[in-house]
């Protein structure tokens, strides 16, 4: 069934500590929409078509049957956002290790593409990407 829109990403983490996350994604410029925020859940604001539902661990529990993953543990995904430029790919991954995170492996520079990436304070994995518009254009 191909689709007509743009569809909207959802992404839903499960966090230990709601305050916890918020700080530290806040520290990284995004913003909350408040109407689908409480104590449980926390609407972090990606794009006017990405959000990521941070959830108390419990809660997360609460939508499915399965046991719910340590993040900490085995990568269970990998969360890639884009950049602006190198700078910014540098910019935002330092600003995550200020707040909190901490390194996940060396930065991967392929001429083209450069990359750097970051766990968050619950463990999962954070990539940050920027992508010569050149090559991108030429295919």
């Amino acid at each position: 069934m191909p689709a007509t829109a743009p569809r909207m990403m959802f992404l839903n983490l499960p966090v230990a500590d709601l305050e916890r996350a918020k700080r530290f994604f806040g520290e990284l410029g995004f913003g909350f929409n408040t109407q689908f925020t409480d104590d449980r859940a926390a609407c972090m604001v990606v794009s006017d078509q990405a959000y990521v539902m941070l959830l108390q661990r419990d809660f997360f529990a609460t939508f499915t049957s399965r046991p719910v993953a340590d993040a900490g543990a085995p990568v269970e995904a990998i969360v890639a956002l884009s950049a602006e430029s190198r700078e910014d790919v540098d910019d935002v991954t330092e600003t995550a290790l200020r707040a909190g995170g901490s390194p996940a492996r060396e930065p991967k520079d392929h001429g083209f593409m450069y990359e750097r990436s970051f766990h968050d304070p619950d463990g999962h994995l954070w990539e940050v990407v920027w992508m010569d518009p050149a090559t991108l254009q030429e295919g």
